[in-house]
């Protein structure tokens, strides 16, 4: 694929072997991280997440670019459970409600098309009752095999 100037991109390399704990969304080592815990049913990824004080943006309001993060973290998941080493290329975000600080989140991930280079993935943020905070889609480049899966 080339760029307009003519030239190629650069490739891609994860280094996924080293710092892989210090990840903002599900690092165990990032003190300032989410730590969130996904699991796979083998079509759907899914985590759990209560917002702190320290995720707010308006007072008691949990900040939009943390809904956004679940959503692609929950995304992120859903390649790496495939088995695939990818990065975000593309992310829309549709928040529907506010969120206050403290309330329990359920964030799940599927994949919705796959190609050779790119996947279609969308994800979803809901309170345990099941209501719709935040609604995603995204594209996800694949850089290559996960040697960790």
């Amino acid at each position: 694929m080339a760029r307009s100037n003519g030239m190629l991109p650069p490739k891609l390399e994860l280094r996924t072997a080293k710092d892989l704990d210090k990840c903002y969304g599900c690092g165990v080592n990032n003190p300032l991280g989410l730590k969130l815990k996904f699991t796979w049913d083998g079509s759907v990824a899914r985590a759990e997440f209560v917002p702190g004080e320290y995720h707010q943006g308006w007072p008691g309001l949990v900040h939009g670019g943390i809904i956004a993060t679940l959503l692609d973290e929950a995304m992120g998941y859903v390649t790496w459970f495939k088995g695939l080493e990818c990065v975000t290329a593309k992310l829309e975000v549709r928040i529907r409600c506010t969120v206050p600080v403290g309330s329990q989140l359920v964030i799940t991930g599927s994949l919705v098309n796959e190609s050779r280079r790119l996947l279609s993935v969308g994800a979803m943020v809901a309170y345990k009752d099941g209501k719709i905070v935040a609604e995603g889609t995204g594209t996800m480049y694949v850089a290559g095999k996960n040697r960790h899966s």
